[in-house]
């Protein structure tokens, strides 16, 4: 039998509410078989560094692959890596540390009550998430017209040497992955600015501002390895 949330001895703004159910803005949506408000919230936050970490092992795998065919072809790599648009790769760098920055200001308001200011930090986050995959399009678009695709589609004579191809498959196999990353961020963003307008979250309840918050850092940090191995060699 659920507690009544005004005799609940958590106070009135913890809600019980069935595994998923949604509480009125304003009020914590427990789920009672979690025993408490602050054992539920652990859990989702455990639950969402678990899935992080699995998400840190996929690009792990593609960064350990890219270790050895930069150990077997040092050079060819160098020269690849000069062939990338260093500019916009830098301005992409910028964007999304800006993100980070915005994303973590929206959680800030959150927790204070300024839902306002929290939404408009959300939104400059998405515009931003939205410049970077707009750059990057301009990036395969003239790697597409150059020839510097992976594996057999490569086709550009200013590099011919061996593994050259290898790192255009490296290149946009990491780069693809981690857009996509970029695309279900601002999915799971754009839900979050839809409750936070809609008054859902408070200094009450914010949970899933602070996960959704965790999955764009790991976001921008991917990135942040992704810049230096793929445009500074």
């Amino acid at each position: 039998m659920q507690p009544d949330a005004n005799a609940s001895p958590f106070g009135p703004n913890y809600v019980p509410v069935a595994p998923g159910g949604r509480a009125p803005g304003g009020k914590y949506p427990w789920a009672t078989h979690f025993g408490t408000p602050n054992v539920q919230t652990y859990a989702a936050r455990f639950g969402m560094w678990l899935f992080l970490s699995t998400e840190v092992l996929l690009f792990a795998g593609l960064f350990v692959s890219y270790a050895v065919y930069r150990y077997l072809y040092p050079q060819t790599f160098a020269l690849c890596s000069r062939h990338l648009d260093l500019s916009l790769g830098t301005i992409n760098t910028l964007v999304l540390i800006t993100s980070s920055l915005t994303v973590a200001l929206a959680i800030h308001f959150v927790r204070t009550g300024k839902n306002g200011m929290a939404t408009g930090m959300l939104i400059v986050t998405l515009l931003c998430a939205c410049a970077f995959l707009v750059i990057k399009y301009f990036e395969y678009h003239h790697k597409f017209e150059q020839g510097t695709l992976p594996g057999r589609f490569y086709t550009y004579s200013g590099i011919q040497t061996e593994g050259a191809p290898m790192f255009f498959a490296l290149y946009f196999l990491t780069t693809g992955l981690h857009a996509l990353h970029v695309v279900v961020g601002m999915s799971v963003l754009t839900w979050v600015t839809y409750h936070v307008v809609k008054g859902r979250f408070s200094p009450v309840y914010y949970t899933p501002v602070e996960l959704g918050g965790l999955y764009w850092h790991l976001v921008d940090l991917v990135w942040i390895f992704l810049y230096p191995l793929l445009y500074l060699i």
